[in-house]
């Protein structure tokens, strides 16, 4: 099974691409990390207080992949540095 999620994030903080991409890359490092799924930034790349990533989870049975992607969503959320705007999910 595979669990598709598109998060949108708004970083109130960053005043530069320079000062988003050193909170999107913190954030998209430690999430690889410290769960297993793949994360990448797919849309708003040159807009400097805005952010869609990309988390995808493989695994063999639908309650797997879901329990990964929710945690990994919820790491992403608790970071104070940015605002969750909306979340999308499809089961493939």
């Amino acid at each position: 099974m595979i669990v598709y999620a598109e998060v949108e994030f708004i970083i109130q903080t960053a005043h530069s691409l320079k000062e988003k991409r050193a909170v999107l890359q913190r954030m998209i490092t430690r999430t690889k990390q410290k769960f297993n799924v793949s994360i990448a930034e797919i849309d708003h790349q040159n807009v400097w207080q805005r952010t869609k990533l990309a988390l995808v989870a493989v695994s063999s049975s639908k309650e797997a992949a879901e329990r990964e992607i929710n945690h990994a969503l919820h790491y992403l959320q608790s970071n104070p540095s940015w605002e969750q705007l909306n979340v999308w999910r499809d089961y493939l």
